[in-house]
């Protein structure tokens, strides 16, 4: 009987797939909408202007 309860509860069931669907599109929809705004593409431009200067050789 245990092994069949513990079976039951195996995976994911349709409502949490959707769930778990609906919160990571949201979360790419949040980097997307953060990647595209100015500010992120001159942080990004910064930082790989400045890798030259922190590497050793």
């Amino acid at each position: 009987m245990k092994y069949f309860l513990h079976q039951a509860e195996r995976g994911m069931t349709t409502a949490e797939y959707t769930v778990g669907t609906l919160g990571a599109c949201t979360i790419g929809g949040v980097l997307v909408k953060v990647g595209q705004s100015p500010w992120f593409g001159k942080l990004v431009e910064d930082l790989i202007s400045k890798i030259p200067s922190i590497l050793p050789f």
